[in-house]
């Protein structure tokens, strides 16, 4: 794993810890609750609008930006990156398949068998919500990895292995499998949580300007021990 190279304190932006920065990429851990960048309908402050201003040290005359390279839900937490320039960004998106993306999460119930791989095409409705289609040419081929690490009290938590990168891919795959991420309002059951338990807790990537593999992690959040216990998992 690259040693993280953090910025100085100085100029860190407000609730989005940056895991490592250097002239053409910014690795962040987005938290619950943040938008990766704005919509149509929600214009509210989002990661990308915090990192604009960042670079741009309060100068709002600066032409210095980031750009979206790929998203994390607004309920899910981790891991993001995002490119200091257009080149940077069309260079990691050409080589996302190369991406290594792991997260962890908490389902509802146990699985079996303990590990495989979850595999349907993901199509979107008018009311956007995502399900499966045995139709090829209206979905998205999606391929969901996974691995039973622990279950206590009914709930399980796995490992995800994310193959391909499909809008709310994990959460529809698993709740259509019966089996609901804690916390999901969408697709899953009124389960009291107020937390999606959906964490981007590992990525490996080529650097788009050195070609060197970097890889990063974060812990496990708080929520996840509170609802499984004591959880140990060895290094990505």
């Amino acid at each position: 794993m690259a040693p993280a190279k953090r910025p100085s304190g100085k100029y860190q932006p407000k609730g989005l810890p940056v895991l490592y920065e250097d002239h053409a990429i910014i690795v962040v851990e987005k938290p619950c609750g943040l938008l990766t960048m704005g919509t149509d309908r929600d214009k509210s402050r989002t990661a990308h609008t915090i990192l604009n201003d960042y670079v741009r040290k309060g100068d709002p005359r600066s032409r210095n930006r980031v750009y979206i390279v790929h998203r994390l839900d607004r309920d899910t937490s981790g891991i993001l990156i995002f490119a200091k320039s257009e080149a940077a960004k069309i260079f990691l998106q050409g080589h996302w398949e190369e991406t290594d993306k792991r997260y962890l999460t908490i389902v509802h119930g146990t699985l079996t068998p303990k590990n495989g791989t979850i595999t349907s095409h993901l199509a979107e409705n008018s009311a956007l919500n995502v399900y499966s289609t045995p139709d090829p040419a209206l979905g998205k081929l999606a391929h969901t990895e996974y691995t039973v690490l622990k279950e206590a009290k009914g709930l399980s938590l796995l490992e995800i292995h994310l193959l391909t990168g499909r809008k709310h891919q994990i959460r529809v795959h698993l709740s259509e499998q019966g089996h609901p991420v804690a916390g999901d309002r969408k697709y899953g059951r009124n389960d009291g949580y107020a937390t999606l338990a959906l964490h981007a807790r590992s990525i490996s990537f080529t650097h788009p300007v050195n070609g060197r593999r970097l890889s990063f992690e974060t812990g496990i959040p708080d929520f996840f021990t509170r609802l499984m216990g004591r959880i140990d998992i060895p290094s990505a």
